[in-house]
């Protein structure tokens, strides 16, 4: 049986991510990936892309890590103007290093889409792999992305985006964590594919303020998720978010609450 460690939306959270690692640590996880958005919101830009850059075998790309080379266009205002707090954190100068050079070719070269045996991972969707959401309850009315998220992949289709950690299946079912005690099987009731969001380290929105992540166990063909609720220091951030002028202050607080 191997063992891996799924992240999303980590959004320059420091606090969060460091809680998280630490618990992947001892889930004896073989490998870690990430679904993208590293930075955004968030004052911790620098340490967060170090650290992911370092843990992950694996990282793809999200908006928020898009819009550091093409601006964040359709962002509202505080996210744009985090996204550019982010930028001028990371984007090299003249007289920059090496190692700021490094870090900026890394953050904007991240691949759109990558594909894991039978799964493939993306931020968003397949089809738009920055910048659809696949939410659930937009799941009828949003019929044909669906069709086509499923159609992208033989088995699993790992996404972020959404904040929200959940599995849609292609019977059309979706399971929250609470609706499955915090953990899913696929094929558990008769579905062939499923979308898999692992939810948020940095900044859940489903009103739990704990980090979250996925931990996937595959056996042959057997896929078991496990999403993991992680307490950590929610004040030291939003102090840290307080203390930058050019971040809003809401989007420290609203980690409070979990929106």
């Amino acid at each position: 049986m191997s063992r891996i460690a799924l992240i999303s939306d980590v959004h320059s959270n420091l606090a969060a991510l460091e809680a998280v690692l630490r618990d992947i640590e001892r889930t004896g996880a073989e490998d870690l990936l990430c679904l993208g958005d590293v930075v955004g919101y968030g004052p911790d830009v620098v340490e967060c892309t170090d650290l992911v850059a370092e843990r992950a075998s694996v990282t793809v790309q999200g908006n928020h890590d898009e819009a550091l080379v093409h601006g964040g266009y359709g962002f509202h205002l505080r996210a744009r103007e985090a996204v550019d707090y982010s930028r001028d954190q990371l984007k090299p100068g003249f007289f920059s290093s090496l190692r700021v050079r490094q870090r900026w070719e890394w953050i904007t070269s991240l691949p759109l889409r990558h594909e894991r045996g039978r799964d493939l991972l993306v931020h968003g969707s397949p089809r738009d792999p920055t910048c659809e959401y696949l939410l659930a309850h937009r799941l009828h009315r949003d019929l044909e992305a669906f069709e086509e998220a499923f159609a992208a992949t033989e088995r699993a289709l790992f996404v972020g985006h959404t904040h929200l950690p959940c599995a849609i299946t292609d019977r059309y079912e979706v399971f929250t964590p609470d609706r499955v005690e915090g953990r899913y099987r696929l094929g558990q009731r008769g579905e062939a594919r499923v979308i898999l969001n692992v939810g948020s380290v940095g900044q859940p929105r489903d009103e739990d303020p704990r980090a979250c992540y996925a931990l996937v166990d595959e056996e042959g063909d057997e896929l078991v998720v496990t999403w993991r609720r992680i307490p950590y220091d929610v004040e030291r951030t939003i102090i840290s978010v307080g203390a930058i002028e050019r971040l809003h202050p809401s989007l420290g607080e609203r980690l409070r609450v979990g929106k």
